[in-house]
């Protein structure tokens, strides 16, 4: 447990007398029953299961529930006493998906937008720019554009414009998700240096809690039922048997204990070639710089190959050219007869209902490709692209397995951040294609949804479908075992299991 520390004048006391969040159109509460009391300075990590209510707390803490989402509060939140609201700029927000937080089109500016907001003097103002940048480890020049960012500075990004706010509350949705592993450090102790430089409240949403375990005061595990399931010292919480044993039940991560997954270990040879690439040059836009250079690799049926690597390093934009979704730079993609049937052997001049039959990519921000009002509609979109005749059935055991049956009629947007994760998963299986491409497939999952996430993908990939991951999540390689192809420094490096 962190010493004793004297709170800022500026540090947030924050109170939640029986609170609860309904979103419109939904008929559970996000979040219910809440009972709180954090003291200024405190320094919070709130975990829970998916679709718990955490980050629905926190955007109440952040005041912009009843101005940007709509809905029905019951009980009080306050902040000093008061509601929250986001002019007062009090607390400052990381989203759990930074690409919907950047708004301007160069990094300097982003860092200084919310601190202009403010009213902070000029001078000043560049000051604090530089000051998060540095804090957060983003190396880049002020005007360098934010579209060319990857979604693992992007994150940092964000962080860097609400650390140059200065708040009294900093609250954080999954800070660190999209992070390589020194990243994921680096900011953390980013935020530490902040905290012990501005005396602020933290509140910190994780749901792997290892990192911060030994930098918060308490930890607080909302119930998915409403109220809290636990509160206490992370040495009390997070060590005591009886109470890991009711988190391990409730599908909270704990240090030191991974869920059980289901379904036999992938064998590590692939099958019969489905992609080749030869000399492979990958860029995100046709006229700006490559990502990554000379790519040579094979991809074979029932085959599981992680990608990993830096923040930065070109790992998403080599997914999206493998799959057939950027037009490679140099080199050839080749889908071999297998995979191609008759839609021929280049995957990026396939018409979309040919490409969804053979190749699935799950996006790195959920949200870019949703295209419906509800998630039943959702998972039917991609199958009537294909054919008129939906596979109720295949429908219903994808949402069934990934937890979303309760949520059928929901808007996909008004989801959790785990659910929006395994949605557009479940929206790229609908369609059965051969080989499946996913762009961190545990971002925001409880232990229990990462175990049957797994467990589901082990299935498919024994049924003969590949599966690639460009993940940071050590864990999950080893899970689905295969080979990984490490990219660093502009060039991809095949390591054999």
């Amino acid at each position: 447990m962190t010493p004793a520390r004297a709170p800022s004048p500026g540090a947030v006391h924050v109170t939640a007398q029986g609170w609860g969040w309904r979103h419109a159109g939904r008929k559970a509460f996000a979040a219910r029953r809440l009972d709180l009391d954090i003291t200024p300075g405190e320094r919070v990590l709130l975990l829970g299961a998916s679709g718990a209510g955490k980050s629905t707390v926190l955007h109440g803490l952040a005041g912009v529930l009843g101005t940007q989402d709509e809905g029905e509060q019951e009980g009080e939140l306050l902040l000093d006493g008061v509601r929250p609201t986001p002019a007062m700029g009090r607390a400052g927000l990381v989203l759990q998906d930074p690409e919907t937080q950047v708004v301007l089109a160069r990094v300097g500016d982003e860092v200084a937008f919310a601190a202009e907001n403010l009213s902070v003097p000029r001078d000043e103002i560049w000051q604090r720019v530089d000051r998060a940048l540095d804090d957060v480890g983003l190396e880049l020049p002020l005007d360098h554009p934010t579209t060319a960012l990857s979604g693992g500075q992007k994150q940092r990004l964000a962080l860097a414009a609400v650390l140059a706010m200065e708040p009294g509350l900093l609250l954080l949705d999954e800070p660190t998700a999209n992070l390589d592993p020194e990243g994921v450090v680096e900011v953390r102790d980013a935020v530490v240096r902040v905290l012990g430089r501005t005396g602020a409240t933290l509140v910190v949403v994780e749901h792997r809690v290892a990192v911060w375990a030994d930098v918060v005061d308490r930890v607080i595990v909302l119930d998915a039922g409403g109220g809290v399931l636990a509160d206490g010292p992370p040495g009390t919480v997070l060590v005591q048997d009886s109470t890991r044993s009711r988190l391990a039940g409730a599908g909270v991560w704990i240090p030191g204990w991974r869920p059980a997954v289901g379904g036999a270990m992938p064998s590590s040879a692939p099958g019969p070639a489905l992609l080749s690439a030869r000399g492979l040059t990958v860029a995100r836009t046709r006229r700006g710089p490559a990502a990554v250079e000379s790519l040579e690799i094979e991809v074979g049926a029932g085959e599981a190959l992680g990608i990993t690597g830096p923040n930065g390093a070109g790992k998403s934009t080599a997914a999206l050219t493998l799959g057939g979704l950027l037009r490679p730079r140099a080199g050839t993609l080749e889908a071999q007869p297998l995979l191609a049937g008759t839609a021929g052997s280049n995957p990026f001049r396939w018409r979309s209902p040919q490409l969804v039959q053979r190749i699935g990519t799950v996006f790195q921000e959920p949200e870019h490709q949703f295209l419906t009002t509800s998630v039943q509609d959702e998972l039917e979109f991609g199958p009537r692209r294909v054919s008129d005749a939906v596979d109720d059935q295949r429908i219903a055991e994808l949402a069934e397995r990934l937890r979303l049956t309760h949520l059928l009629g929901a808007n996909p947007f008004t989801l959790s951040g785990g659910e929006k994760r395994r949605l557009s998963v479940a929206t790229m299986l609908a369609t059965a294609p051969r080989l499946l491409i996913l762009d961190e497939p545990t971002f925001g999952q409880d232990a229990s949804t990462w175990a049957e996430l797994v467990t589901l993908l082990r299935e498919l990939i024994d049924d003969g479908v590949a599966v690639l991951s460009v993940t940071h999540d050590a864990d999950f390689v080893d899970a689905l075992g295969g080979a990984t192809l490490h990219i660093s420094g502009g060039a991809g490096r095949l390591v054999s299991r």
